[in-house]
Protein backbone atom coordinates (compact mmCIF):
# COMPACT_ATOMS: atom_id res chain seq x y z
CA UNK A 1 0.00 0.00 0.00
CA UNK A 2 1.49 3.43 -0.84
CA UNK A 3 2.11 5.53 2.02
CA UNK A 4 0.61 9.01 2.36
CA UNK A 5 3.54 10.26 2.12
CA UNK A 6 4.36 9.06 -0.89
CA UNK A 7 1.17 10.21 -2.54
CA UNK A 8 1.59 13.19 -5.26
CA UNK A 9 5.58 12.45 -5.97
CA UNK A 10 6.51 13.24 -9.28
CA UNK A 11 7.36 9.78 -11.33
CA UNK A 12 10.66 9.45 -11.53
CA UNK A 13 12.07 9.51 -15.87
CA UNK A 14 15.04 7.95 -14.74
CA UNK A 15 15.42 3.86 -15.92
CA UNK A 16 16.21 1.78 -12.54
CA UNK A 17 19.87 1.17 -12.69
CA UNK A 18 21.74 -1.82 -10.65
CA UNK A 19 20.64 -2.93 -7.67
CA UNK A 20 17.32 -0.80 -7.96
CA UNK A 21 16.45 -3.32 -10.26
CA UNK A 22 14.29 -5.99 -8.70
CA UNK A 23 12.75 -8.58 -10.78
CA UNK A 24 14.12 -12.45 -11.16
CA UNK A 25 15.89 -12.44 -14.65
CA UNK A 26 16.40 -9.63 -17.15
CA UNK A 27 16.77 -10.12 -20.74
CA UNK A 28 20.21 -8.88 -21.42
CA UNK A 29 22.10 -7.22 -24.20
CA UNK A 30 25.83 -6.38 -24.16
CA UNK A 31 27.25 -3.05 -24.60
CA UNK A 32 28.09 -3.27 -28.53
CA UNK A 33 24.11 -3.97 -28.83
CA UNK A 34 24.88 -7.75 -28.61
CA UNK A 35 22.01 -9.92 -27.31
CA UNK A 36 23.26 -12.04 -24.15
CA UNK A 37 19.51 -13.51 -23.52
CA UNK A 38 17.44 -14.01 -20.52
CA UNK A 39 19.86 -14.34 -17.36
CA UNK A 40 19.12 -14.09 -13.83
CA UNK A 41 18.90 -11.10 -12.27
CA UNK A 42 22.40 -11.82 -9.97
CA UNK A 43 24.28 -12.73 -13.14
CA UNK A 44 23.54 -9.62 -14.84
CA UNK A 45 24.52 -7.67 -11.77
CA UNK A 46 28.25 -9.78 -11.78
CA UNK A 47 28.47 -9.12 -15.31
CA UNK A 48 28.19 -5.52 -15.24
CA UNK A 49 30.26 -5.39 -11.68
CA UNK A 50 32.53 -7.74 -13.82
CA UNK A 51 32.93 -5.09 -16.85
CA UNK A 52 32.67 -1.91 -14.44
CA UNK A 53 30.07 -1.22 -16.33
CA UNK A 54 26.15 -0.39 -15.17
CA UNK A 55 22.97 -2.34 -15.86
CA UNK A 56 20.47 -0.25 -16.71
CA UNK A 57 16.78 -0.96 -17.47
CA UNK A 58 15.67 0.21 -21.30
CA UNK A 59 12.45 -1.74 -21.34
CA UNK A 60 10.71 -1.76 -18.09
CA UNK A 61 7.68 -3.07 -19.97
CA UNK A 62 9.19 -6.46 -21.22
CA UNK A 63 8.50 -9.54 -20.19
CA UNK A 64 11.10 -10.14 -18.61
CA UNK A 65 12.41 -6.15 -18.69
CA UNK A 66 15.49 -5.33 -21.18
CA UNK A 67 18.47 -4.43 -19.52
CA UNK A 68 21.79 -3.05 -21.02
CA UNK A 69 25.19 -3.10 -19.57
CA UNK A 70 26.51 0.21 -20.69
CA UNK A 71 28.47 3.30 -18.83
CA UNK A 72 25.62 5.00 -17.41
CA UNK A 73 27.31 8.08 -16.06
CA UNK A 74 28.75 8.93 -19.72
CA UNK A 75 25.28 7.82 -21.74
CA UNK A 76 23.48 10.66 -19.30
CA UNK A 77 26.41 13.07 -20.07
CA UNK A 78 26.73 12.47 -24.20
CA UNK A 79 22.79 12.61 -24.19
CA UNK A 80 22.72 16.07 -22.11
CA UNK A 81 25.72 17.41 -24.67
CA UNK A 82 23.16 16.28 -27.71
CA UNK A 83 20.65 18.29 -25.93
CA UNK A 84 22.25 21.14 -25.60
CA UNK A 85 23.58 20.77 -29.14
CA UNK A 86 20.35 20.68 -30.59
CA UNK A 87 18.76 24.12 -28.23
CA UNK A 88 21.90 25.83 -29.31
CA UNK A 89 21.08 25.21 -33.19
CA UNK A 90 17.38 25.67 -32.49
CA UNK A 91 18.20 29.34 -31.30
CA UNK A 92 20.68 30.05 -33.65
CA UNK A 93 17.61 29.43 -36.53
CA UNK A 94 15.96 32.74 -36.52
CA UNK A 95 13.52 34.40 -38.94
CA UNK A 96 14.32 37.49 -40.87
CA UNK A 97 11.63 39.64 -42.70
CA UNK A 98 12.30 41.41 -46.32
CA UNK A 99 9.84 43.53 -47.61
CA UNK A 100 9.35 44.65 -51.15
CA UNK A 101 6.91 46.22 -53.08
CA UNK A 102 5.01 44.57 -56.37
CA UNK A 103 6.29 47.31 -58.77
CA UNK A 104 10.09 47.93 -57.10
CA UNK A 105 12.67 49.11 -59.19
CA UNK A 106 15.65 46.78 -60.43
CA UNK A 107 18.04 48.92 -58.13
CA UNK A 108 16.26 48.03 -55.02
CA UNK A 109 15.36 44.91 -56.14
CA UNK A 110 18.96 43.80 -56.44
CA UNK A 111 19.10 45.37 -52.83
CA UNK A 112 16.75 43.22 -51.43
CA UNK A 113 18.08 40.04 -52.92
CA UNK A 114 21.42 40.98 -50.92
CA UNK A 115 19.91 40.92 -48.20
CA UNK A 116 17.69 37.71 -48.49
CA UNK A 117 20.76 36.04 -49.48
CA UNK A 118 22.86 37.06 -46.53
CA UNK A 119 20.40 35.87 -44.46
CA UNK A 120 20.26 32.47 -46.22
CA UNK A 121 23.95 31.90 -46.03
CA UNK A 122 23.72 32.73 -42.07
CA UNK A 123 21.34 29.72 -41.63
CA UNK A 124 18.32 32.08 -41.32
CA UNK A 125 14.71 31.66 -42.32
CA UNK A 126 13.45 34.66 -44.60
CA UNK A 127 9.97 35.98 -44.24
CA UNK A 128 9.33 38.14 -47.85
CA UNK A 129 6.73 40.44 -47.14
CA UNK A 130 5.23 42.12 -50.44
CA UNK A 131 3.22 45.19 -49.41
CA UNK A 132 -0.12 46.29 -51.70
CA UNK A 133 -1.44 49.76 -51.57
CA UNK A 134 -4.05 51.45 -53.41
CA UNK A 135 -5.25 49.90 -56.97
CA UNK A 136 -1.98 47.59 -56.19
CA UNK A 137 -4.10 44.93 -54.41
CA UNK A 138 -6.40 44.46 -57.30
CA UNK A 139 -2.85 43.07 -58.96
CA UNK A 140 -1.82 40.35 -56.75
CA UNK A 141 -0.38 38.51 -59.85
CA UNK A 142 2.32 40.80 -59.77
CA UNK A 143 3.48 40.16 -55.97
CA UNK A 144 3.67 36.57 -56.96
CA UNK A 145 5.36 37.04 -60.05
CA UNK A 146 7.66 39.03 -57.98
CA UNK A 147 7.74 36.55 -54.94
CA UNK A 148 8.69 33.20 -57.46
CA UNK A 149 11.46 35.59 -59.42
CA UNK A 150 13.44 36.01 -55.72
CA UNK A 151 12.75 32.17 -55.11
CA UNK A 152 14.89 31.45 -58.46
CA UNK A 153 17.39 34.23 -58.04
CA UNK A 154 18.57 32.84 -54.40
CA UNK A 155 17.39 28.83 -55.07
CA UNK A 156 21.34 27.94 -54.53
CA UNK A 157 21.28 29.10 -50.90
CA UNK A 158 17.37 28.35 -50.03
CA UNK A 159 13.70 26.84 -50.69
CA UNK A 160 10.18 28.03 -50.64
CA UNK A 161 9.36 26.26 -47.20
CA UNK A 162 6.17 28.06 -46.72
CA UNK A 163 4.14 29.36 -50.89
CA UNK A 164 3.08 33.05 -51.71
CA UNK A 165 -0.25 33.67 -49.81
CA UNK A 166 -2.23 36.58 -49.79
CA UNK A 167 -2.48 37.93 -46.38
CA UNK A 168 -5.18 40.98 -46.36
CA UNK A 169 -2.81 43.97 -47.98
CA UNK A 170 0.48 41.74 -48.09
CA UNK A 171 1.42 38.49 -49.63
CA UNK A 172 3.63 36.58 -47.58
CA UNK A 173 6.37 33.83 -48.31
CA UNK A 174 9.07 31.90 -46.16
CA UNK A 175 12.06 30.82 -47.48
CA UNK A 176 13.98 28.65 -45.79
CA UNK A 177 18.29 27.92 -45.79
CA UNK A 178 19.68 24.34 -47.15
CA UNK A 179 20.56 21.84 -44.85
CA UNK A 180 23.80 22.19 -45.59
CA UNK A 181 23.75 25.76 -44.61
CA UNK A 182 24.68 25.50 -41.00
CA UNK A 183 23.29 28.29 -38.11
CA UNK A 184 25.64 30.81 -37.06
CA UNK A 185 25.39 33.60 -35.40
CA UNK A 186 25.49 37.33 -37.19
CA UNK A 187 26.61 40.54 -36.22
CA UNK A 188 24.47 43.47 -35.10
CA UNK A 189 25.03 45.59 -37.65
CA UNK A 190 24.81 43.41 -40.81
CA UNK A 191 20.90 42.44 -38.66
CA UNK A 192 20.01 46.56 -38.53
CA UNK A 193 20.76 47.46 -42.29
CA UNK A 194 18.45 45.31 -43.77
CA UNK A 195 15.66 46.19 -40.80
CA UNK A 196 16.30 49.83 -41.51
CA UNK A 197 16.21 49.61 -45.65
CA UNK A 198 12.92 47.60 -44.71
CA UNK A 199 11.44 50.74 -43.45
CA UNK A 200 12.37 52.80 -45.62
CA UNK A 201 9.36 50.45 -47.95
CA UNK A 202 6.97 51.79 -45.56
CA UNK A 203 7.29 55.69 -45.14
Amino acid sequence: MTSPSNRGAPVSTEPRINDRIRVPEVRLVGPNGEQVGIVRIEDALRLAQEADLDLVEVAAQARPPVCKLMDYGKFKYETAQKARESRRNQQLTVIKEQKLRPKIDPHDYQTKKGHVARFLSHGNKVKVTIMFRGREQSRPELGYRLLQKLAEDVAELGFVESNPKQDGRNMIMVLAPHKNIKPRVVKHDDDDAPEADSASEEA
